[in-house]
């Protein structure tokens, strides 16, 4: 597996993470897009079935875990980590259908060309080279074969601030998406579409527990789906759904 020096300090610290017994304190901020959680989950509960996919960047196995559910053909996952592999591999040994986990570089993987359904993933893209992975990703995806990711934006300029104050929390080398991102994807396959997320349901995370039955979440989501109708409102949102088609 060839590993570049980026690679390489992405495997460190994702290991360095596996290995902590401390969650990270950001995992606090995650139900601001729950909405975000059950649009990819609604997508991979349809496409997913009776389907090859691959979880890209695939860690322990926690969307390995609910995708199962939704009767694919087979599930490969694959992560640079070999700690998480390691887990992922306990996890899964007695899993029906079988879950095949790998060991492996997401730019430059050791599949077949044209040979899954369905490539998904969660923060994986904005930890590596765009460019290598959408083109691996291209090349591993069957005709008409689906991507979906959910991943940080990068233009927000107080989130920005928030992970320059907190460097410890993120690896050196990861870059949130931007604009000219979305243009090559949309540059390399049929279709694309990205929504967003995370605005004034982040801001005003502290005003509800729970997304699920909360009041408070509804209004605020209804008010953030209405504002990122407008694009000048899109560049503050904190994460995007990327679902795209391959030719």
């Amino acid at each position: 597996m060839k590993l570049t020096d980026i690679n390489e300090r992405e495997k460190e610290f994702h290991n360095k993470l596996q290995s902590s017994p401390k969650g990270r304190f950001e995992n606090i901020f995650y139900k601001a897009i729950n909405n975000a959680w059950n649009d990819f989950f609604s997508y991979l509960k349809i496409n997913a079935k009776n389907s090859d996919v691959l979880d890209y960047g695939c860690g322990v196995g926690p969307i390995i875990e609910k995708v199962l559910k939704f009767s694919p053909k087979k599930i490969t996952g694959i992560d640079i980590s070999d700690i998480s592999i390691s887990k992922a591999k306990e996890k899964f040994k007695n899993s029906s259908p079988s879950v095949e986990l790998l060991v492996d570089n997401c730019e430059e993987t050791k599949f077949n060309n044209n040979k899954f359904d369905l490539v998904y993933g969660l923060g994986i893209l904005h930890h590596l080279n765009l460019s290598k992975c959408i083109e691996e990703i291209l090349r591993i995806l069957k005709p008409n074969g689906s991507l979906l990711f959910i991943e940080p934006l990068g233009t927000n300029p107080l989130i920005n601030l928030y992970r320059a104050l907190t460097p410890k929390s993120r690896s050196k080398d990861e870059h949130p998406l931007v604009a000219k991102d979305f243009e090559f994807i949309r540059s390399k396959f049929k279709s694309v579409n990205i929504k967003f997320y995370g605005l004034l349901t982040l801001i005003f995370f502290a005003l509800y527990k729970s997304p699920d039955n909360s009041r408070i979440f509804k209004i605020l989501l209804n008010l953030d789906q209405f504002l990122f109708k407008m694009s000048i409102f899109r560049i503050f949102a904190w994460s995007v759904l990327i679902i795209a088609k391959k030719s």
